[in-house]
């Protein structure tokens, strides 16, 4: 571990995860500060999803080390580490039984399962459950089923839960995959919200699009074919060129009013 590591919610270094003989991430090198707001983009096959179930503790590297909240994986009880990191992805949406009420979905986080059973909440979990709802705009939902919610309130209440238990590091999956233009824009307006505030955890969001990085998130890191191509300050690296190499594909990027947009050159 390097000077300083122990306090940095990531570090990973020469990280490579191998199935089948194929390398899904390779040789990647990473940091992550408290207050840091990361995006992970690049095409289909990239390798975000696995380098993001290596911060959530979820996969371990094939070589290499990866420490998460100061704990090294493979050295620590996984299950322990997990209940400090929130978690929004479709593994988690594919578990969340669609009988279940919106407000048992954020509240269930507190005992980390899915589903009510015997466990039993008192006033201030539903308190806290029923603020974050409303933080996230579907406050007025939360006494319907889960399976009766649009795709984009889906995305809100699975956000609303992987905050429930007040994580030091909240990791997002492609939240805007599947919205039409109105839940796209509402989910990154929330979401600029929740980076601008200093009491909000680190946070990571994975996606195939600049257009939905949202204003305030400070970092990126663009990857192609399991590696990295350019990773630090976000204005930095979401440029032309940088992108041009992740997609291979001539790209134009413009940047106005905090947001990105590319299109072919």
């Amino acid at each position: 571990m390097s000077e300083g590591d122990e306090d940095l919610v990531i570090a990973i270094d020469g990280a490579s995860v191998t199935r089948g003989g194929k390398d899904l991430i390779r040789d990647v090198d990473w940091r992550v500060e408290p207050d840091e707001r990361w995006v992970l983009l690049g095409p289909n096959g990239a390798g975000k999803t696995t380098l993001l179930s290596l911060a959530a503790g979820r996969l371990h590297p094939t070589r290499g080390t990866v420490r998460v909240l100061g704990e090294r994986l493979g050295r620590v009880d996984v299950f322990e580490l997990r209940t400090r990191i929130g978690l929004a992805s479709v593994a988690v949406h594919d578990r969340i039984p669609g009988d279940e009420t919106v407000l048992d979905v954020v509240r269930t986080a507190a005992w980390s399962v899915l589903g009510r059973f015997r466990e039993s909440y008192d006033e201030l979990d539903t308190r806290r459950a029923s603020a974050l709802l409303s933080q996230l705009g579907v406050a007025d939902m939360a006494a319907r089923r889960y399976g009766t919610l649009s795709e984009g309130e889906r995305k809100r209440v699975q956000i609303a839960r992987a905050l429930m238990t007040d994580p030091e590091l909240l990791l997002l999956d492609e939240p805007a995959a599947g919205l039409d233009l109105g839940g796209r824009e509402d989910l990154v307006r929330r979401l600029s919200a929740l980076a601008g505030d200093p009491a909000a955890p680190a946070i990571v969001l994975v996606t195939h699009h600049v257009e939905e990085i949202p204003p305030g998130f400070t970092h990126g890191m663009l990857m192609r074919e399991g590696g990295v191509v350019a990773a630090g300050p976000i204005r930095d690296v979401m440029t032309g060129d940088n992108l041009s190499k992740t997609f291979d594909l001539p790209l134009r990027v413009d940047f106005a009013d905090g947001r990105f947009a590319a299109r072919a050159a």
